[in-house]
């Protein structure tokens, strides 16, 4: 259905990838430039608003693990209420919507009260942590596949747990694992991983990911608890486990050794 001629109310979920204003879809500008309420997560960069107008209401719907969050339930009556009152609603959030972002719990929501969904893609923060460090997430000698993991499941989830010697045998045959969200429960990722996975497997812990605050550092994966603790690391991080990590490391030894033939 088109714009012209669409009779039910429409909401967007829309991307707001990993903080870089840079690295938003022209799509994704566009409809912020449209909205005229703006449903902001707490992980959206704080310049990626500079593309709404002056006129846009923007109302902040924080959700971080392990911090006060606003109950999802108010988030999706406040999308429905606001987009019947004939609002161009825009659900702005971090990362992409399908991807950890509850995209899939609300677009079914709307869709169950007879509102139009429109998803707009945005660039996850597992792979715009991963290229920030030159760790591609797969390469034909290290890794023909990707998991993408949360360390952070659902509390009432009655088989919440992951099946992790069924997932780290997938590691070991050649699977990247990137973890969103597994700062606060890292201990029980390394013990679970480790149930399949070398002590020696190379692992990148990124914090900020595209942004100006980002940083990063590499680890066997029996220091991965220790090293988070020691340097102090803090949501929103991406752990990223696996050989691609080494080949990152080759990648950025070979670029440093490029810049210092040129500067000589």
């Amino acid at each position: 259905m088109t714009a012209g001629m669409r009779s039910r109310p429409l909401v967007h979920l829309v991307g707001a990838g990993p903080g870089d204003p840079e690295l938003l879809t022209l799509k994704a500008v566009r409809a912020i430039r449209r909205a005229t309420v703006l449903l902001v997560d707490d992980l959206v960069g704080a310049g990626v608003l500079r593309f709404a107008r002056r006129s846009t209401r923007i109302v902040r719907v924080g959700k971080r693990g392990g911090c006060a969050s606003t109950p999802q339930a108010f988030i999706e009556r406040l999308m429905v209420a606001e987009a019947l009152r004939g609002e161009r609603v825009v659900r702005l959030k971090g990362g992409d919507p399908f991807v950890f972002g509850r995209g899939g719990e609300e677009a079914a929501h709307l869709r169950q009260l007879g509102l139009d969904v429109e998803v707009v893609n945005g660039i996850t923060s597992g792979l715009a942590a991963a290229s920030a460090i030159d760790v591609p997430l797969t390469h034909r000698d290290h890794a023909h596949g990707v998991m993408f993991l949360t360390g952070h499941a659902r509390r009432d989830a009655s088989d919440g747990a992951l099946d992790w010697p069924a997932l780290a045998a997938a590691a070991a045959s050649g699977i990247t694992v990137v973890v969103y969200m597994g700062i606060a429960s890292v201990e029980s990722l390394q013990a679970g991983l480790r149930t399949g996975l070398a002590a020696e497997t190379p692992v990148a812990i990124v914090q900020d990911a595209s942004l100006a605050t980002q940083r990063h550092v590499l680890c066997r994966l029996d220091a991965l608890a220790e090293v988070v603790v020691r340097d102090g690391f803090a949501s929103p991080a991406i752990i990223v486990v696996g050989d691609v990590v080494r080949a990152g490391i080759a990648l950025a030894d070979r670029r440093q050794e490029v810049s210092a033939r040129r500067a000589s």
